[in-house]
Formats: C-alpha cells, structure tokens, sequence
C-alpha cells in the first residue's frame, strides 16, 4: 500500500491511496491536472481510480470534482447528503455515480475497504475516512477543531495516520488574521493546532504501548492541512515531536513522521 499527499494546505487537499490494483483518491481540492499528474507519477491512470472519498463541501477539499468526474469514468463518489448538497459541482456528476454514506458506515470496494466517522467542523456533515487493505489502516483526519471520542476510536489502531496540523497557536493569535477567523479557527468546530495534533498523537502511542504484546512497527504520521499563513513545517514537527518525546517515544523506533507538502508529492510506502 502507498499514501500519497499530492498537496495538502488551507489552499488545497488531495490524497491517494493505493493496493496492487485499487486506486482511491480521498479529496479533490486541487487543480485537476495536478492530481491526474500525480497519479502519473506513481504509476497509475485515471481510468484505475475506482472511488473518490469526499470529506466536505468547503473549496480546499472539493475544488476539482467535476473535473475528476470526467477524468476518471470508473470512479464513484462517496461523501455525505450534506456535502452533496452544499457543492455545486455536483449537479455534474451523473446520479448513480454518487453513493450517499453516513458516519458510521461502511464501504466495499475491490481491494479496501472504507469506514467513515464525524468530524467536529463547521461544515453541513464532514466525515472522515479509515482506508483498511493488505492488514493495513489507514485514517485521514483534517479539518476538524477538536478529537472527539469518535474520532479517536476510528483512528486510534490506524497503522498510518494522515492527522491535521494546521497552525501554531501562536503565529494564529499575534497574526494578522481578523479577530473572527480566529476564534473561528480555534474553536471546536475549526481547526487542530500544532500542540493539539502532539496530544492526540501521545494518547495514541500511549494506547499503543499498553495494548502490546510484542515489538510493533513505528507508527506512521504524515502531519496535513498546514497554514500557509499561520503555520511552517518547522514548527509542526518541533512541536509534536517534543510533545512525543516528553513522554518518551523516540522517533525511528516508536513513529515515523513526514510533512505533507505544500506544492508536492509526499509518499509513505508501507512497505519502507
């Protein structure tokens, strides 16, 4: 299985995930020509993407659906009748290739499988999506202000976590940013912050740790949906990686952490 970040950032999102012979694309916030390019790049066509997984209707996660809807014929897509409804593309897209899912369910698909789970954010009915294949889960949390008991438990056994970190809470508060966004930012129904991604991430490997039963893998975490305004790489992995090391978990051994790019392809092959 691979997990691909074409591009994720408060200005566009898209992520694939793929098997031997299932292609899945979780958003489609970007340009269209960048994510079919993408797919290129790793071997795929837009004729093997078999379901599109949609989180919500704000532009930075649907901007290209009625591109992709015609770039690739075979694919369906998934979101909630509250997405659906909210994103004008949509009325494009021919019906029987939009399946309505709610928190909860579950998906089928050739090789994966895909549960779906509530988001606390200030859309109509954001979802988020657990991808499990090959004995492998992986879970895709952006866009939520706060981690809620459901999301934790969909999340929480992932082998691979795709988690927002959005901003660093103080470029956010001393920003330039007007005072609205940012308590629209803060909120529950927001975004996580740099230092509320490490907490999750330590409750994680806490459970993790008391759960085992011998030596697992490290677990993998791609940090997302980073500021452009209020955020820097930098800081999103200093901040979580103390916040994991305060608490004793070395890097290499018990995580593997990567930044999803702004501009670029980011790969986490679960084979490495």
């Amino acid at each position: 299985m691979e997990v691909i970040s074409v591009g994720s950032s408060s200005s566009g999102n898209a992520y694939i995930i793929t098997t031997e012979n299932s292609t899945v694309i979780i958003d489609v916030g970007l340009p269209a020509k960048r994510i079919i390019t993408a797919l290129h790049q790793i071997g795929r066509s837009p004729e093997d993407v078999e379901a599109i997984l949609i989180t919500h209707e704000h532009v930075d996660h649907v901007r290209s659906v009625r591109a992709m809807g015609r770039q690739c014929p075979n694919a369906l897509f998934y979101a909630s009748k509250g997405t659906v409804e909210n994103t004008d593309a949509f009325q494009y897209i021919d019906n029987e290739r939009i399946i309505i899912v709610t928190a909860g369910e579950e998906i089928g698909m050739s090789e994966a499988i895909a549960n779906t789970f509530p988001l606390s954010h200030d859309a109509v009915e954001p979802i988020g999506y657990t991808i499990s294949a090959d004995d492998i889960n992986v879970s895709v949390v952006t866009d939520c202000g706060v981690i809620t008991d459901d999301i934790y438990n969909a999340v929480k056994s992932s082998d691979i976590i795709l988690l927002e970190a959005n901003h660093d809470e103080n470029m956010l508060i001393y920003g330039e940013y007007p005072y609205s966004l940012k308590v629209r930012i803060k909120s529950d129904y927001g975004h996580l912050s740099n230092s509320c991604a490490g907490d999750a991430l330590t409750r994680i490997l806490d459970d993790r740790k008391k759960e085992m039963t011998g030596r697992m893998d490290p677990l993998r975490i791609m940090l997302t949906h980073l500021s452009f305004h209020n955020n820097a790489p930098y800081f999103a992995r200093q901040t979580v990686e103390e916040k994991l090391e305060q608490c004793g978990y070395k890097k290499g051994d018990d995580y593997l952490l990567e930044i999803a790019s702004k501009d670029e392809i980011t790969v986490i092959n679960c084979g490495d």
